[in-house]
């Protein structure tokens, strides 16, 4: 998982640069996209890097890439202070996207439950990993995800097994629901809007996350031990404290308490 993980110091600040800001509680400027952030310093690193919140810059916080920005930064060779960066901004959401993919397939492979399509997996990972080597502008995103998406439908059954329908909330509006203590294992939570929601003290051990918007959710005390398809970024929009459990492969937000 490592190299799918951002590592900002091998990057040309393609994120501070290629992205657009919206001036609003995430971002305190507006800024278009190829503009520099006026936070970027000369060597790519963000002068306020330690600040960022109190700041107003929290969407930079949340924003993850997968290791989309280095991959593209080795690949283009010298910077966009050196050359055209107009080609590297653009390949950078469609690697990201490609990255977060690999994130999936390498997450399920390291499943014991998934042994039965272990070998499916590793093939349409390595696909994947092919893909991001080629012309990104002629890559079909929407054939790439929905080639992934049917093999970790495939890995949320075979870890969750069968459940009650109550547990069944994939895509659920979740808007600020008064969740504390639920029992949401093994529950579907795929797409579900789970903004605000009060989460505290809940049981979402091997629940599937993947695409659940976990903005300002409360997940202090939760259990998410095994929680399927949780990134770093949508643990980063969340509000946690040292008594959440997280799975192992992601990282405790250092704005956590």
């Amino acid at each position: 998982m490592e190299d799918l993980r951002a590592d900002c110091g091998s990057c040309h600040g393609l994120c501070c640069v290629a992205l657009t800001f919206a001036k609003s509680a995430d971002f305190a400027i507006d800024k278009d996209a190829g503009e520099p952030c006026p936070n970027l310093q000369q060597d790519f690193r963000c002068g306020i890097h330690e600040k960022l919140r109190p700041e107003g810059f929290q969407g930079c916080t949340v924003y993850d890439c997968f290791g989309a920005g280095q991959k593209v930064s080795r690949l283009a060779g010298p910077s966009w202070r050196e050359q055209p960066g107009q080609k590297m901004f653009a390949a950078l959401p469609i690697m990201r996207q490609l990255h977060e993919l690999l994130w999936y397939l390498t997450e399920a492979l390291q499943l014991d439950q998934t042994r039965e399509i272990h070998q499916q997996l590793r093939e349409l990972r390595d696909h994947v990993e092919e893909v991001t080597l080629q012309d990104l502008e002629t890559v079909d995103l929407e054939a790439e995800r929905q080639a992934v998406n049917e093999l970790l439908l495939k890995t949320s059954r075979l870890v969750r097994g069968k459940q009650p329908k109550s547990k069944e909330r994939r895509g659920a509006d979740l808007f600020g629901a008064k969740l504390r203590g639920a029992d949401l294992r093994a529950a579907n939570l795929r797409g579900a809007y789970l903004i605000a929601a009060d989460l505290r003290e809940a049981d979402l051990r091997q629940a599937d996350l993947i695409g659940a918007d976990l903005r300002d959710a409360d997940l202090r005390g939760a259990d998410l031990t095994g929680a399927l398809f949780l990134t770093q970024s949508q643990v980063n929009a969340a509000r946690g404290n040292t008594a959440t459990k997280l799975p192992s492969a992601v990282l405790r937000p250092a704005h956590w308490v």
